[in-house]
C-alpha cells in the first residue's frame, strides 16, 4: 500500500483502454482515494462507469481550455479531499487535419489548439494543484518520443509534446522548493482511442514491436506502475526527469 491515505487527481481518462485508466488501476489498487475528470456528456457515463469500481472516486466535469471549470475542479477536490497529493496529466488533442498532411502545412488555429490543450493546460492545472500540496506531491504527465525524434504522422503533436517536456523541467524547477516533484512517463506506442487516429499507427506498433531490445509493445499496466512509483515515495528523490516505458526502442538508432 504505497499510497495508503494519499489522494489523487487524474486528468484525461476516457475510456477503459486509456493509458490515464491504467495509471488510476495502479494507484488505487495502492490505496490512493481519486478524483477523475470528463469532458461533456459524451465522456462522463463512461468516466463515471469506470470510476464506480473504485469506492471513494470523485468525478467532477472539466475542459482544461475553461479557467473556470478548471477553478470549480480544483475547488471541489479541495472541498472532498482537503489536499492532494498526486495529479496526473493525460490530454492532449491535435485536429486531424494536421496530423494527415505534412507537418510543414500545419494551420495557426490547429497549433494553437494542439500547444494549449497538451501543454500549456500542464500549466493551468499545476497553478491550481500546487496549493493543495502544502508539504510535497506529484506530478505526472504522459508524453511520447516524437517530442524529440520524427514520428511521421505525429507531426504538431511531437511539438505539442516538446513543450509540455520543457514545462516538466521549468515546473519541476518552480515547484521543488515546495516538494512538489514533476515527472514525465514517455510510453511506447498504445492501441488507445487518440493513438489510432495518427495515421499509420498499425505500422508504427509494428515497426517497435520488430526492433526493441524487449520485442514486444508496452502494456498499459507497464505504464500505471511507472506512475506508482513516480507518485510514491520510492520516487521522492527525481523530479524534472522523463522516464521512458517503451520496452528500450528509444535506444536504438535503427
Amino acid at each position: 500500500m504505497l499510497l495508503e491515505g494519499k489522494k489523487g487527481l487524474i486528468v484525461g481518462v476516457a475510456n477503459k483502454r486509456s493509458i490515464a485508466w491504467s495509471v488510476a488501476e495502479a494507484l488505487h489498487r495502492e490505496g490512493a482515494r481519486l478524483a477523475f475528470n470528463y469532458q461533456g456528456e459524451r465522456l462522463e457515463e463512461n468516466v463515471r462507469s469506470l470510476a464506480a469500481a473504485q469506492p471513494g472516486s470523485l468525478v467532477l466535469p472539466c475542459d482544461v481550455t475553461r479557467e473556470e471549470e478548471i477553478d470549480a475542479l480544483f475547488g471541489k477536490v479541495k472541498e472532498e479531499f482537503g489536499r492532494l497529493d498526486i495529479l496526473v496529466h493525460c490530454v492532449a488533442f491535435a485536429r486531424k487535419e494536421d496530423l494527415d498532411g505534412p507537418f510543414l502545412l500545419t494551420t495557426r488555429d490547429g497549433f494553437k489548439a494542439a500547444l494549449d490543450i497538451s501543454a500549456y493546460s500542464l500549466v493551468a492545472l499545476a497553478q491550481r494543484a500546487a496549493p493543495l500540496m502544502e508539504g510535497g506531491g506529484s506530478v505526472v504527465v504522459l508524453t511520447y518520443l516524437g517530442s524529440e525524434r520524427v514520428v511521421p504522422g505525429y507531426n504538431v503533436m511531437g511539438v505539442a509534446k516538446a513543450a509540455l517536456e520543457a514545462g516538466v523541467r521549468y515546473l519541476a524547477h518552480d515547484l521543488g522548493k515546495r516538494e512538489i516533484r514533476v515527472n514525465g512517463i514517455s510510453s511506447g506506442p498504445i492501441s488507445t482511442l487518440a493513438a489510432r487516429g495518427v495515421p499509420g499507427f498499425t505500422k508504427m506498433l509494428q515497426i517497435v514491436r520488430e526492433r526493441s531490445p524487449l520485442p514486444r509493445n508496452t502494456d498499459p499496466a507497464e505504464v500505471g506502475d511507472a506512475a506508482l512509483f513516480l507518485c510514491s515515495h520510492l520516487a521522492r528523490g527525481v523530479t524534472g526527469e522523463v522516464l521512458f516505458v517503451d520496452n528500450g526502442y528509444h535506444i536504438m538508432g535503427m
